[in-house]
């Protein structure tokens, strides 16, 4: 099977390894590039205590930038979304490493329970406000450094050429609710999926599904959790 993967392409590498494994042929087609600020993550470590917060692999990614500078900072407890992020977290040498299975908001809920005081998140712009509007619910004490943007990348009339010409993919990877707006957003890639077409569109979650054009919802399906695994999972059933 063809499968389309939209994801930055230092995340998309893995992807398309895994695909292969699972016996499907991975088309690549990067619509996010990440710009890390690795100094505004340094800043905010030196000026807080306590745990920490990420919701994005990426952010792991900038504070791998740091090396001895980070090494203070690994007893602090963190705490991710999804067990991969989790994972790089521990590669990187933090000891005490708690993941929530769900979105931001699952997150908020795992902080709550383990009532770590104060804590500092490692956040990404753009970004959605659910895990610091359930922190505010839940009256946690918190405060944000940006470290990482993700920047768009509109491909070329001949990339979009280059994956569309030939046999169409049969499915295709949405992580991110941006991700998603931007593909739609180009007029090459919105009619490369016409609404009579079979491509089905599988969504890391509901909120990147809202993502996805009225027309097409019926090709939409829904990762039961929010993590890589359970979204690769969707293709046995294709």
């Amino acid at each position: 099977m063809r499968v389309l993967v939209t994801r930055p392409a230092h995340s998309a590498t893995r992807t398309a390894q895994r695909l292969r494994d699972m016996g499907h042929e991975p088309l690549l087609l990067p619509l996010r590039q990440p710009l890390h600020d690795s100094a505004a993550a340094l800043a905010a470590l030196a000026t807080t205590s306590g745990a920490i917060a990420v919701t994005s692999a990426e952010a792991i990614r900038v504070l791998s930038a740091l090396g001895e500078q980070l090494h203070p900072h690994l007893a602090r407890p963190l705490f991710a979304v999804g067990e991969t992020t989790a994972e790089e977290a521990r590669s990187l040498g933090f000891r005490s490493v708690a993941s929530s299975q769900g979105n931001g908001r699952d997150l908020a809920d795992l902080v709550a329970l383990e009532k770590p005081g104060t804590l500092l998140y490692l956040a990404g712009t753009p970004r959605a406000a659910t895990f610091e509007g359930r922190l505010r619910e839940l009256g946690i004490d918190f405060s944000v450094a940006e470290c990482y943007r993700m920047q768009p990348v509109v491909p070329s009339p001949a990339e979009i050429e280059s994956i569309f010409s030939g046999p169409h993919a049969q499915a295709i990877l949405f992580y991110s609710r941006q991700t998603a707006e931007d593909f739609f957003r180009v007029p090459e890639l919105r009619s490369a999926v016409p609404e009579h077409s079979g491509i089905r569109l599988l969504c890391l979650s509901e909120a990147v599904a809202q993502a996805i054009p009225t027309a097409l919802k019926k090709n939409v399906e829904i990762s039961p959790m929010a993590d890589e695994k359970s979204l690769l999972s969707l293709l046995r059933r294709l």
